[in-house]
């Protein structure tokens, strides 16, 4: 019997270290689990939450995986630690970090885990690389398309990271 494939899009972010590698190296230990369908490209963005820290690179990836959810949320932490992350401050910096930001279209609100993530909307640095590789797909509790939301929060401290 074939087991049911999700679809899942992850939040990554880096400002820590080699960002640009880090990222890469998530992407890479999440593909055991995750079945990578699409990439964003990779944003350099301003620090959310607490500002006095390094600019962040965060790129979203859509991929389709037969784990659960906090199935999955424990393997993405493991990968979050196997690539050098640390506990830390709360929107503090880190070496890594990815977010499950939609599962599905489910709604799941636990201690765990909350599906979509509940700052979603309100986070051009996800916002602007999801209408890019999503832009049609709708937020299952506010009901609007990747692309409405991120036009609603605008580009604002989010650019295109060239690499310079």
């Amino acid at each position: 019997m074939m087991q049911r494939k999700h679809t899942v899009y992850l939040g990554l972010g880096s400002n820590l270290g080699d960002r640009l590698k880090n990222i890469a190296a998530a992407i890479s230990r999440v593909g055991s689990q995750v079945e990578v369908q699409r990439v964003s490209q990779i944003y350099e963005t301003e620090p959310w939450g607490f500002k006095e820290q390094p600019k962040f690179l965060n790129q979203v990836l859509k991929g389709r995986t037969i784990l659960q959810p906090l199935d999955l949320l424990r393997y993405l932490k493991e990968v979050e630690i196997q690539i050098g992350r640390t506990p830390g401050a709360r929107y503090g910096p880190r070496v890594i970090d990815i977010d499950i930001l939609f599962f599905d279209k489910k709604i799941l609100n636990s201690t765990d885990l909350c599906v979509p993530h509940p700052h979603l909307a309100e986070r051009a640095f996800v916002l602007i690389p999801l209408a890019e590789i999503a832009p049609r797909f709708k937020h299952p509790i506010l009901r609007k398309s990747m692309r409405e939301l991120a036009n609603q929060v605008g580009p604002s401290g989010v650019i295109l990271y060239t690499g310079k």
